[in-house]
């Protein structure tokens, strides 16, 4: 049973890093080099945003991500996002409860809703939460 909730957080954080991706639009550029393709900044998907189970909400603000447990506060994961297209983008989701780095592709269906998919097949939703962890 522990197990299950570890897991069970671990897709939370990923949900929600994913989520998190789709606010992160249009960050800055990394040193690598300008981002040619990114479109212009937008802060509409910046904030929190709730695993539709409830377990964890992501925290997104340009380009940085932190997914908390909803019941202890804790920080599951933490990462980066890019987005790809105008309602999309690509998370590098890094859980801490595992120890792995994971690729996430969300696209925002609504502004209060991303459906997101990780590398490995796994489907989740997000969900815009107005407030902080309580």
């Amino acid at each position: 049973m522990m197990n299950a909730g570890k897991f069970r957080a671990a897709g939370a954080v990923a949900v929600a890093l994913a989520l998190a991706g789709c606010q992160g639009i249009g960050g800055p550029p990394r040193s690598g080099g300008p981002i040619a393709s990114a479109p212009p900044p937008s802060s509409g998907f910046n904030g929190d945003w709730m695993s539709t189970d409830g377990v964890a909400i992501s925290r997104f603000n340009n380009g940085y991500f932190e997914t908390l447990a909803t019941d202890t506060g804790n920080k599951l994961a933490e990462g980066s996002y890019t987005q790809t297209g105008p309602t999309s983008v690509t998370i590098s989701v890094t859980s801490l409860i595992r120890q792995t780095t994971t690729q996430v592709n969300c696209a925002m269906v609504t502004q209060t809703q991303l459906n997101c998919t990780s590398s490995a097949g796994s489907q989740f939703s997000l969900v815009r939460r107005a407030g902080g962890i309580s």
